[in-house]
């Protein structure tokens, strides 16, 4: 759980581990520092800076979020279990900025990857089809409603649900 720099700095005093064990004859703690490089850089490349991201937008620091998620260079890179998180917050900070076109493209993506459980699940869905309503497309609007629907599990997500089918049918 640590920004660019963090494990910029963490890589670097592996390396130099690896070569102090190395002039010191310790070649089996040189492996194992060896081996911790290797998981920061795996880590750097699968989790990147997402979890921290995720923490900061959880407490609404949007700022922060952004710079975070902005260190992700290859966002394909990343695990699927981390690709969801990364596209759902993706998607929110777009829908700040009032960026639709942005926001659907990373709810879409969201929508192919995990999110968490089936209720985030479905709240990528009914922002797909807040956004369908925004471009008073009544087709795609119901049929994330309807995935939504089946997704849904706390009371506020149903309650969202069934305010979108009545703006729907008003299409």
């Amino acid at each position: 759980m640590y920004n660019n720099k963090g494990r910029y700095a963490l890589m670097a005093v592996f390396v130099l581990a690896v070569l102090v064990c190395v002039f010191y004859n310790q070649y089996q703690l040189a492996a194992v520092s060896g081996l911790l490089f290797a998981f920061v850089v795996w880590s750097h490349f699968k989790h990147s800076s997402v979890l921290m991201a995720s923490k900061h937008f959880k407490n609404n620091e949007f700022g922060k979020t952004k710079a975070l998620l902005a260190e992700v260079v290859k966002p394909e890179r990343l695990a699927k279990s981390r690709r969801g998180y990364y596209e759902f917050m993706q998607g929110n900070m777009a829908l700040k900025e009032e960026d639709y076109d942005k926001a659907e493209y990373h709810f879409q993506l969201a929508s192919r990857f995990p999110v968490g459980g089936k209720n985030e699940k479905s709240y990528v869905l009914i922002h797909l089809a807040n956004l369908a309503l925004r471009k008073k497309d009544k087709e795609r609007a119901e049929a994330y409603t309807k995935l939504a629907k089946e997704l849904a599990e706390t009371q506020r997500s149903k309650d969202i649900i069934i305010k979108i089918e009545k703006e729907i049918s008003k299409l």
